[in-house]
């Protein structure tokens, strides 16, 4: 994971988002790269002359909320003197693209030439990142996201929980995380009673864990409230998780969005940084 994409809006709570990918960064000597971010408002006259309605932002107003985007940017990797990248150099490094003010929809297209996205927890509070980015980035992409928690975890990714559901979702976050998994001092492959879709079990996954020489076991819990979003964010903190693995949206957006679903809870709740993939 040596190429980290952070997406930034002059108005959001960025520290935790970059917190938690300089812990990242950190385990591989990654590049941090920031970009200006804005919901996907068209770009339109300042003032529409027939009906005298200002749009909703002008292109002064991009200009100045991705210079303020790019000044929060650089001061936290300066206070935490990272140094900028420079032509033909590896290692621990941040940067900025220069383009100014880009959509949702760009994040999702950019993002495909980066290991990894990491985006704040949409919880729907002010401030936060929007539903629509974290998103944009699961959908377009074809990476795996980070959702960073509202507090940085004083660890990162010694002990993993991947909450198996069997999905190809959920295959494919495993996949995508085992950079990760190769350092993690504990791997558990959590299932739930009469959870998920059919497919092999969990002890089958930790089996082929093991076969790359991966710590991993695998436990069964209850869910008897038949929530299982709440049940694995409750088990994996149990299990003193400060990784959380699990594909994303497994049932389609617009069923979670009426009846509710386990992605859907722990992108809104989580408390540890969550890999998913969809």
């Amino acid at each position: 994971m040596k190429s980290i994409l952070v997406p930034i809006e002059d108005h959001g709570v960025i520290e935790p988002q970059l917190e938690a990918a300089l812990q990242l960064a950190q385990l591989f000597d990654s590049y941090i790269e920031g970009i200006a971010i804005t919901p996907d408002y068209p770009v339109v006259l300042p003032v529409d002359i027939a009906i005298g309605v200002p749009s909703p932002i002008t292109p002064e107003n991009r200009l100045e909320m991705a210079r303020a985007c790019r000044e929060r940017f650089e001061a936290f990797m300066t206070e935490k003197q990272i140094s900028r990248a420079a032509a033909g150099m590896a290692g621990l490094s941040s940067g900025w693209r220069q383009d100014g003010l880009m959509e949702d929809a760009f994040l999702g297209a950019y993002g495909r030439v980066f290991d990894l996205i990491v985006v704040g927890r949409p919880d729907g509070s002010n401030g936060q990142t929007r539903l629509s980015t974290a998103e944009a980035a699961l959908f377009e992409a074809g990476r795996p996201v980070l959702i960073a928690p509202p507090v940085p975890t004083r660890s990162f990714g010694e002990t993993a929980v991947i909450a198996w559901n069997r999905s190809t979702e959920t295959a494919r976050a495993v996949l995508d995380s085992m950079p990760l998994l190769r350092k993690a001092k504990r791997i558990v492959v959590l299932e739930l009673d009469d959870w998920g879709v059919p497919g092999p079990s969990g002890s089958e996954l930790a089996r082929h864990l093991r076969m790359h020489d991966l710590p991993a076991e695998a436990i069964t819990a209850a869910d008897p409230s038949n929530r299982p979003g709440e049940a694995i964010l409750k088990e994996a903190a149990a299990l003193g998780c400060d990784l959380l693995v699990k594909g994303a949206y497994t049932q389609s957006r617009l069923r979670q969005m009426f009846f509710g679903g386990a992605t859907s809870h722990i992108l809104g709740n989580t408390t540890m940084p969550v890999l998913m993939a969809h």
